[in-house]
């Protein structure tokens, strides 16, 4: 049957319409034939032509396309310099238009972003939003871009939805809808794009499963890509317009019909349509611009659309929605083929080939595409392309056009010859890349992938070995059992067939506070726009010059991801200078997340003063995250006004809460503050005396309650007692009372071990209890079997103590040199594990300690151990001393003088210790009646204690 042809009357009207009735005819046929009778089957195939016919009678013509199509790409370019159109109506979000210009600083593939970091009228969970949309080379919609923004007066106009609706839009997002934190870890590349919402020009996919399963099983392919990269990218690739056309309609058209009743998309789809129609006529009537001489860019899936806003001519009936009032900020960020296929759901490795196929449309068909001048990479491609121009030999379109799909669809497809000497390029090239990469790879290998391609391609029906059918051979002859490297041999084919492009964004595209970083970054002298990991040495001592660049890098690793300024040599702590630093920095391979901090503002310190204040005053802010914001404040912009502020919200929020989880924390910063103010500031600051004064009273209050919770642990409990032992002396020097100390130890009664040895603590340092009578309570538990159990629990307890006793050390090397001595193996062993995790909790504080304790007991030589006796152990007489001869002393009233006489040797140490040189004499009173003489009250009450008859 030949195709019947229409033309269209002198006076510009529709065309016959008989154009496709022979088409209809046999689809007719074909449903009485199969389904026994007219019914629902021919209702749909006759459906699908009624969808092609009212696309091409549209007087605006439509193009429609797939996203990142090479065969869509080259058609639209030749359409374009076929037609020249006047005005382009691109199915993008309006609001991202002013940054397409952008494009020209950029290399691709890129994407345009929409960013909001602070949302009003959306749920706050969802914050921040992020849409992007990912520009290829090989895409249609970038070589619209390219024509509108080249040629002289010609108009691009954005017709989608803005991100605003993006999101109003959205569905719901359920907690099962996201990602699985088991999931693997991405590839370099994947996330480019974070969790940002990509908008998709030409989503062209079944969304019927059973639909996209039987296209592949016949079709004998894997997934979705080989079977599109199959049976349309190849056909179409050099297919004339009309054919194009009719083709993309009916295959928008067979998957729109087809497509589950999913009422949320489809009123999503619908609605999308009918703005962007809407947005078309009303740009028409504003400019009187005739729809002849335009073009209108969008899905295939869209472009069969039947809503009754459909067309020049169709209904006005759509009210536009307003916008939320969230404050949205756009740039351009870098894009991938990775995070592009992973955005979309998209095989690994199908952009890259569709990348390769890009260029042999180029090739096969003379194409001239279009691109924007300045861009990078696109000075070599435009001498290269044009030593041979496109010859323009597209038919007639729109009204105008012939039955082309009935010949298309009775055609047998056509089997492109085998191309050898590609087919061997690709063979060596991939033992070679594995060879590289571990693999132990022959020209045997090389040969048997050669082989196998061609029989992988003979079984499923065609010649010549697609970029999959090779890929399949190579995983079959190549990897066998293990992957020696990081990369299989599926991604090495991926990356011999283009690799994975990653874009970047030119400086002069980049955000102020972008830009800011590269110019304060500059004396490094590093090519920080380039990827990977760059390593920059500072000498901060000899070159001053260095110290702001120092202050950008430690801004940026508390901004950035982890990876994009790491500091290899140097730290920054309060009080601290720095004199050398080593880093290494990678804001080429961070770039996206540089720029979205250029969304947040115009300089590092206004995103960090902006971050610090939200941090500090969200609803679930404690003491001591805020206290974490006032150390950040002083570490990183030095700003003692922000940090005043930032304290005076740490007092308000310590006082209204009610528990003791965060008192480690904020015990910790509050010493690290106090230390640094001590030693910078000539006075303290008021909030920080305040912090001591109520901290006091606001612990003394809780103490008694967090000794007998159980959901308190000792770690927090010591945290208390140390901030109320540490911070006794100011907060007494600032109006306290030490009697509401001593009255919450002595209201506390707790009865798990380790607390209780905490509380024995605090009553050695208020002075309740002796360090003899805490050593006499511990041999006490060691000589009770009952308690011997639960002895390494108050030795936990003693442990935790000393971090607001740190005097009681001694007591605790004792407690647990005799824990080791005398408690028998089923009890020390399990506990020990105990022990180390005590220890490496509050490593920093409390292992010095302890281990410069038992330096100065323990015998510092491995024979001297035998021989060493612990000193608590130890007789308790003091050593006799030698004492010098004596004549008896001459009897005296005072019974200090005689208590002299009886013991000379602490009368020796008492004067040695004052100073006194004069010695005993036959003619002179011993020299301490000197000292008796002038202290009289303290000889009668020395005689008092030590015989009180």
């Amino acid at each position: 049957m030949s195709p019947a042809t229409t033309r269209v009357p002198a006076d510009g009207g529709h065309p016959a319409p008989d154009t496709f009735d022979a088409l209809r005819a046999q689809l007719h046929d074909v449903a009485t034939e199969f389904a026994d009778g007219p019914g629902a089957l021919d209702a749909i195939l006759r459906g699908l032509v009624d969808d092609v016919d009212r696309a091409l009678r549209e007087p605006l013509e439509i193009f429609p396309v797939c996203h990142h199509s090479p065969a869509s790409a080259t058609a639209m370019a030749r359409r374009l310099r076929a037609k020249q159109p006047r005005t382009v109506f691109l199915e993008l979000c309006e609001d991202m238009a002013p940054l397409l210009t952008e494009l020209r600083n950029c290399r691709l593939p890129v994407a345009v972003q929409a960013f909001a970091t602070r949302v009003n009228g959306f749920p706050a969970d969802w914050a921040p939003l992020s849409v992007v949309a990912p520009i290829t080379e090989a895409s249609a919609e970038y070589q619209a871009i390219a024509y509108a923004l080249e040629t002289p007066d010609v108009q691009l106009v954005l017709v989608d939805r803005s991100s605003d609706h993006v999101f109003q839009w959205q569905p719901l997002r359920a907690d099962a809808e996201a990602a699985d934190p088991e999931a693997a870890p991405a590839e370099e590349g994947t996330a480019l794009h974070g969790d940002a919402v990509g908008v998709e020009l030409g989503d062209l996919r079944p969304r019927f499963a059973d639909l996209e399963k039987h296209l592949l099983r016949h079709g004998k392919v894997r997934h979705w890509s080989e079977w599109w990269h199959q049976y349309v990218e190849v056909p179409l690739g050099d297919a004339s317009h009309d054919t194009y056309r009719q083709v993309m309609f009916l295959i928008g058209s067979l998957f729109r019909r087809l497509a589950p009743g999913d009422c949320d998309r489809v009123q999503v789809d619908e609605d999308r349509e009918r703005y962007m129609w809407t947005r078309i006529r009303e740009h028409l009537a504003a400019t009187g611009a005739d729809p002849a001489d335009c073009v209108y860019v969008c899905g295939a899936f869209h472009a069969a659309s039947r809503v009754a806003e459909f067309g020049v001519h169709g209904t006005d009936t759509f009210a536009v929605p307003p916008r939320t009032a969230t404050e949205w900020q756009y740039g351009l960020i870098p894009s991938s083929h990775t995070a592009i296929e992973a955005q979309f759901g998209l095989e690994r490795g199908s952009v890259s080939i569709a990348a390769t196929q890009w260029e042999k449309n180029l090739k096969r068909t003379r194409t001239q595409p279009f691109r924007l001048k300045g861009q990078s990479g696109a000075k070599a491609s435009r001498a290269r392309k044009a030593a041979a121009p496109a010859p323009v030999t597209d038919t007639a379109s729109g009204p105008d056009a012939a039955d082309m799909l009935s010949g298309f669809l009775r055609r047998p497809p056509v089997l492109d010859p085998l191309d050898q000497q590609e087919l061997l390029g690709w063979s060596v090239d991939i033992v070679r890349a594995a060879r590289r990469n571990g693999y132990l790879a022959s020209t045997a290998d090389a040969i048997a992938v050669y082989e196998t391609s061609i029989l992988l391609a003979g079984m499923r029906d065609r010649a010549r070995p697609t970029p999959y059918d090779f890929q399949d051979a190579a995983v079959t002859c190549i990897e066998k059992d293990a992957v020696p490297g990081r990369r299989d041999v599926a991604r090495l084919v991926e990356i011999m067939m283009g690799g994975d492009r990653i874009g970047q964004v030119g400086y002069e595209s980049l955000p102020p506070l972008a830009r800011d970083v590269h110019d304060r970054l500059a004396p490094l002298g590093l090519n920080l726009q380039q990827r990977g990991v760059k390593r920059a040495l500072l000498d901060i001592k000899s070159d001053p010059r260095l110290k702001p660049c120092s202050d950008t890098l430690w801004m940026l690793r508390y901004l950035l991801p982890h990876g994009a300024a790491r500091p290899i040599m140097g730290e920054r702590k309060l009080g601290e200078r720095p004199v050398q630093e080593s880093w290494d920095v990678a804001l080429g391979t961070h770039q996206r997340a540089l720029i979205e901090l250029g969304y947040e503002g115009v300089s590092l310190e206004q995103v960090i003063e902006q971050r610090l204040r939200r941090e500090a005053n969200a609803p679930q802010a404690t003491a001591a995250v805020v206290l974490r914001t006032v150390e950040d404040a002083t570490l990183y912009l030095g700003s003692r006004r922000l940090a005043d502020e930032l304290g005076t919200r740490a007092l308000q929020v310590l006082s209204t809460e009610r528990s003791v989880d965060g008192a480690p924390e904020v015990l910790r910063r509050v010493r690290e503050l106090l230390a640094f103010y001590r030693t910078a500031e000539p006075v303290l600051p008021e909030w920080i005396e305040q912090f001591a004064k109520t901290g006091y009273a606001h612990y003394c209050t809780l103490l008694p309650t967090a000794f007998t919770d159980e959901t308190a642990t000792v770690r927090q409990v010591a945290a208390m007692l140390g901030f109320l032992f540490s911070m006794e002396s100011l907060a007494l020097s600032l109006g306290s009372d030490r009697t509401q100390l001593e009255l919450a130890v002595a209201q506390s009664h707790p009865e798990e071990p380790s607390k209780v040895a905490l509380l024995w603590a605090a009553q050695v340092q208020l002075g309740r209890l002796s360090r003899q009578e805490l050593r006499e309570r511990c041999d006490e538990l060691l000589d009770n079997p009952l308690v011997l159990p639960a002895y390494p629990r108050y030795l936990s307890g003693l442990l935790h103590a000393l971090e607001p006793v740190p005097g009681l050390v001694d007591v605790v090397v004792e407690a647990v040199s005799n824990a080791f001595a005398r408690l028998p193996d089923p009890v020390l062993l399990p506990w020990l594990p105990t022990l180390i995790t005590t220890l490496r909790t509050s490593g920093p504080d409390l292992a010095p300690l302890l281990t410069r304790e038992a330096g100065r007991v323990f015998p510092g030589q491995l024979a001297a151990l035998d021989a060493w006796v612990p000193p608590w152990r130890a007789p308790t007489d003091l050593p006799d001393r030698p004492v010098r001869p004596v004549r008896p002393v001459r009897p005296a009233a005072d019974r200090g003088t005689e208590l002299l006489a009886a013991h000379p040797a602490t009368c020796d140490a008492l004067a040695d210790l004052l100073g006194c040189d004069d010695g005993w004499t036959a003619e002179e009173a011993p020299r301490g009646s000197a000292l008796l003489a002038r202290y009289p009250a303290t000889s009668h009450a020395l005689a008092l204690l030590l015989d009180p008859e």
